[in-house]
């Protein structure tokens, strides 16, 4: 099981990626959300928000008004992040949760 410290690695991690490929953040602009993600294995949660572009202020604790929340074990935010775990099959498989709008999975669609 991966620790608080290795979760709050991989989102920063993850904001990191996305900021560095400009087809993303042209992609973003404009998509303005807070974000939440549950680590259920973990029981804890970290929160940030969509901005400019990018991923930002990724901070410990929860978001009740988020927007877009995942819901993932530890181990499978590592590997999502670190490309080991392909995130469409860990959706499908449900390895990942998604709970967004329909228009706000379409605009992540090309992100995750």
């Amino acid at each position: 099981m991966a620790t608080a410290d290795e979760c709050r690695t991989a989102l920063e991690q993850f904001a990191a990626d996305l900021a560095a490929n400009p087809k993303t953040v042209r992609k973003l602009t404009g998509f303005e959300r807070a974000l939440a993600c549950d680590i259920t294995d973990l029981e804890t949660s970290f929160h940030g928000r969509f901005e400019g572009g990018k991923l930002v202020d990724i901070t410990e604790g929860d978001e009740p008004d988020a927007q877009i929340r995942m819901v993932v074990s530890s181990d499978d935010l590592v590997k999502l992040v670190a490309g080991e775990l392909d995130f469409k099959k860990a959706f499908m498989s449900k390895q990942v949760k998604i709970k967004a709008n329909m228009m706000d999975m379409m605009k992540l669609q090309g992100v995750l």
